[in-house]
């Protein structure tokens, strides 16, 4: 058995533990010496050569307040099978992920163990090697744990009001990067006016902001965090094979599959990763999730994938021109730097649409919400919020809040949910109970004093009009494309969605003022060789977080196709459009 918790050199006793208890010494030595390889840096590496051992171990783990993150636990041992085990270790630490080690004859002892459990994982033995076998498992294992965890805390401190446009903006930017964060209510917590009072300014600008380094930030914008939070910014090279623009669904899985073929890789976000999908609180129809996932948690898994691979993220960072200098495309960026690219994608997703009606000017960021702003479920908590939209991003925004209001109440324009969003979405507002569902009802104002305290409604199938007590309102009235920067540059259709392959075909055949070469736009072009679109940016795209990914990664292959067939140099035209009939 390994040193005890209790004695712990003091550098390693704050770390999360990772447990291996196997009753074969050489199988233990080995398990032991791969974990330390790679995880002794941020875990302290235990183990226990019986399950009384292993017993012994939970014991002063849960004396000293310690976390277990992960049991790799063998199942054919002497004293206690390792289902048995994990049945005790999970009872005391139940958020800790659990591995099973068997024979390649112990299967029904793993479904066993899945079923009475839960078991994460199961691994037969041998795992060489481990770099394909055990380490990739552990990565997506910890990582799922690291996301979930909360220590004792001792991170960053956001003292604020709770209603607060600067406020929000700062609580939101660290929840989409994955920053733990404990706010604290100037109106209520002696701890935030203690922040205050130790500031040299007797009145700084909230929220001040403190990092665990004694930083203190007041009111800090998003480059401000990102430089202190030591976000990526800066290229750490002039040129790259392809340049994502927009780390959405669309743009992650450009990433990981132009990185994972070898192409230099380089996104650029101007927000954080995700997207809207990102501040979506479940997705519950994507592929392989048949409990759902977080918005966050599938943003998360996919940058850490395409950093695997190696491609680079830089966020903040704003994209203001594209331009062609033959046979490079050339990205000026808000800072006035430049990057070229052989190639470029364009995925920079939409914004929901801004309501235009009086009032929404002042209280936005103050009590009235664009997108799902999980930042603030916990503001929310007994009060009575209004979801404004009737398609999935609302009705999966509806069910979240209901966890934490009083009530939910959903402002519909059309005659039916089932108009615009899917019909599990419809079954489970139905049986929430405290969702209310509005229909055929219209917001036409916002009012209040120094937030929002009120709003006036329409129901266009009474002719009526009503005044009602407002605290929150999130809304998902339709979106409009990222594209502004973009005039001029690449053909785009009435709305500003990105034109691309046949959507600028006239006839048959390229039009000569939005194709300059002879050959037709591969499927996913824009009227700029070497540069395409893909996600909700792209006009005629399906609006799904499914087929982003699905564009993202099709991209990467016309990229290919791009890259192997000369880039932009003039061809023959075809006489027959690849894909047409």
């Amino acid at each position: 058995m390994t040193a005890p918790p209790s004695a712990a050199p003091a550098n390693e006793a704050g770390k999360p533990v990772i447990l291996a208890v196997d009753d074969d010494p050489q199988v233990l030595r080995a398990v032991r010496r791969d974990l330390r390889s790679v995880y002794a840096d941020r875990y302290r590496i235990l183990g226990a050569s019986s399950a009384g051992e292993a017993l012994k171990v939970l014991d002063i783990l849960d004396e000293r307040g310690h976390d277990p993150a992960l049991f790799l636990v063998d199942q054919r041992m002497p004293d206690m099978t390792g289902v048995d085990f994990l049945l005790e270790a999970v009872s005391r630490f139940p958020d800790a992920r659990r591995v099973l080690l068997t024979a390649y004859a112990e299967t029904d002892a793993a479904i066993t163990a899945i079923n009475k459990v839960r078991l994460d994982y199961y691994l037969m033995k041998p795992w060489d090697p481990p770099a394909e076998r055990l380490f990739p498992v552990l990565d997506d294992l910890l990582s799922d744990w690291l996301a979930a965890y909360r220590p004792a805390y001792q991170g960053i401190r956001v003292a604020g009001h709770v209603v607060s446009a600067r406020t929000h903006a700062v609580r939101d930017f660290l929840t989409r990067n994955g920053q733990p964060f404990l706010f604290l209510n100037v109106a209520t917590d002696p701890e935030a006016q203690r922040l205050i009072d130790q500031h040299p300014d007797p009145n700084p600008d909230l929220p001040l902001v403190v990092f665990p380094d004694g930083t203190v930030l007041p009111a800090p914008g998003t480059t401000q965090l990102a430089d202190q939070l030591g976000l990526s910014t800066t290229a750490s090279r002039p040129h790259y094979d392809t340049v994502i623009i927009g780390a959405g669904p669309a743009g992650l899985a450009a990433g990981v599959y132009a990185a994972s073929e070898g192409l230099s890789t380089l996104l650029l976000d101007a927000d954080s990763p995700g997207g809207q999908a990102g501040t979506s609180s479940l997705i519950e129809n994507y592929l392989g999730f048949p409990a759902g996932l977080s918005g966050g948690d599938l943003t998360r898994r996919a940058v850490s994938q395409a950093g695997r691979f190696g491609a680079e993220l830089l966020h903040p960072v704003e994209v203001m021109g594209l331009r062609r200098a033959d046979p490079a495309r050339i990205l000026t960026l808000a800072d006035g730097s430049e990057i070229s690219a052989e190639t470029v994608l364009l995925a920079t997703g939409v914004s929901y649409n801004r309501l235009d009606v009086p009032g929404a000017d002042r209280f936005e960021g103050e009590g009235l919400y664009y997108g799902a702003a999980t930042t603030e479920s916990s503001s929310c908590i007994s009060h009575h919020v209004f979801i404004v939209g009737g398609a999935n991003s609302a009705g999966q925004a509806a069910i979240h809040f209901a966890k934490y209001a009083a009530k939910v109440t959903v402002l519909v324009r059309a005659h039916s949910l089932e108009a615009g969003m899917s019909q599990y979405l419809v079954d489970e507002i139905r049986r929430t109970p405290n969702i209310e569902v509005r229909l055929s009802t219209r917001l036409l104002a916002l009012d209040g004093d120094r937030h929002l305290e009120r709003v006036t409604l329409r129901n266009d199938r009474r002719r009526t009009e009503t005044e009602e007590a407002a605290r929150f309102i999130f809304t998902f009235i339709g979106a409009r494309p990222r594209t502004g920067w973009l005039d001029g540059v690449v053909e785009c259709d009435e709305r500003g969605f990105i034109l691309t392959g046949p959507d600028l075909m006239h006839s048959g055949k390229p039009s000569s003022s939005s194709w300059p070469l002879e050959r037709a736009p591969l499927l996913l072009e824009t009227s700029v060789p070497g540069v395409f679109a893909a996600g909700d940016v792209r006009a005629q795209s399906i609006k799904r977080v499914a087929s982003g990914v699905g564009e993202g990664a099709m991209a990467v292959a016309l990229v290919h196709r791009y890259r192997a067939g000369g880039g932009g140099r003039p061809e023959r035209r075809p006489t027959r459009v690849p894909g047409q009939p």
